[in-house]
């Protein structure tokens, strides 16, 4: 690989780990292993093609331009989570892999993927996932914290929620979102 594309390959991780919270092909990574599949497998999870998942975890291409594929990559996130955690078991997992599949980006999942809460609500993180989901698909962290400051001296309070949800972790976006309820 030459200089300018270890350059070109550099500067789209960088802006993968601005979209995304890191490079894709960690995130990738940790999904293949916590889940126990292969590149393939995870390729057709997500609704891409193999070459395309690997021109992304290898940095030639940067962003995932469909939006549903973005929302399937935080429910893989989520359930990879909760097989780590043993809420859910492998065969559970395989099953939900396949809804996620099925998924076309909305909130169009059953229950058991667990995106609402027994009472049929969507779950706070699920809420706050769409939120940084929507606002990612419009512009990059970094244009958003560039809005962020933007708007800070006339409006901080939109500012504060532009930095958090547009370009900050599920967790603080989770913790805002409830200290902001009633």
């Amino acid at each position: 690989m030459d200089a300018a594309q270890q350059e070109a390959t550099a500067r789209a991780r960088e802006l993968q780990r601005n979209w995304y919270g890191e490079p894709l092909g960690a995130l990738f990574r940790k999904l293949i292993d916590d889940l126990g599949l292969n590149q393939a497998r995870l390729a057709g999870v997500l609704g891409l093609s193999a070459p395309m998942l690997s021109q992304l975890m290898s940095g030639q291409r940067a962003k995932i331009g469909n939006p549903a594929v973005v929302q399937r990559v935080q429910l893989l996130q989520d359930l990879a989570g909760q097989v780590a955690d043993g809420s859910v078991s492998a065969a559970e997992a395989t099953d939900r892999m396949e809804e996620i599949k099925k998924s076309q980006g909305g909130s169009v999942l059953s229950n058991t993927t667990q995106t609402t809460s027994s009472s049929g609500a969507p779950t706070v993180k699920r809420v706050v996932r769409e939120i940084q989901s929507l606002l990612r698909s419009v512009a990059a962290a970094g244009d958003i914290l560039e809005a962020a400051d933007t708007l800070a001296p006339s409006h901080p309070e939109l500012a504060e929620f532009l930095r958090v949800y547009g370009a900050g972790r599920t967790s603080d976006a989770v913790a805002h979102y409830q200290s902001h309820q009633n």
